[in-house]
């Protein structure tokens, strides 16, 4: 099954949460940190989450203390730094492992073209993004550098919704 309706995980109050409830939506999944030059870009997901939540359209943030030790907040800290401080509304889940052999096995499908059916491409830093189509499928992926707002990932976005 190429699909990413077969996983769960967990928010930082402890609930978990089965990707069920994303079915017949568009998903633009990131792996996140609250202490990494791209921080800023939470506010640009938070405008494109705004922007395209009305059509379907979820953010879903995976805080991820990988790559540099950029993310030391996990349970109410994170959820704290997220509502309040960057007063994000779209979904953001507690601290995981994106790479490794310990990666949660959501970034385990999404960066395995074996298991997806589509690519190869696992997070080599912060804020790597994942384009879900409605179906539940990934259909294309985006390096930390391209920012939520770019052209080309809204315009992708736009034509699945």
């Amino acid at each position: 099954m190429n699909k990413i309706y077969q996983f769960c995980a967990m928010k930082p109050d402890g609930s978990v949460v089965d990707f069920n409830i994303y079915e017949n939506k568009v998903l633009l999944i990131v792996n996140t940190a609250s202490a990494c030059g791209f921080t800023p870009q939470y506010k640009e997901l938070e405008v494109l989450y705004k922007q395209f939540n009305h059509r379907g359209f979820e953010v879903l943030a995976f805080p991820s203390n990988d790559f540099g030790q950029q993310e030391q907040l996990s349970g109410k800290a994170l959820e704290t730094y997220c509502s309040i401080d960057q007063k994000l509304s779209f979904t953001v889940y507690d601290r995981i492992k994106v790479k490794g052999q310990n990666a949660h096995p959501l970034y385990k499908f999404l960066g395995d073209k074996w298991l997806n059916g589509k690519t190869n491409s696992k997070p080599f830093w912060n804020f790597h993004k994942y384009l879900i189509n409605r179906e539940g499928v990934v259909v294309d992926y985006f390096y930390s550098f391209t920012k939520p707002l770019a052209g080309r990932l809204v315009r992708k976005i736009e034509a699945l919704l």
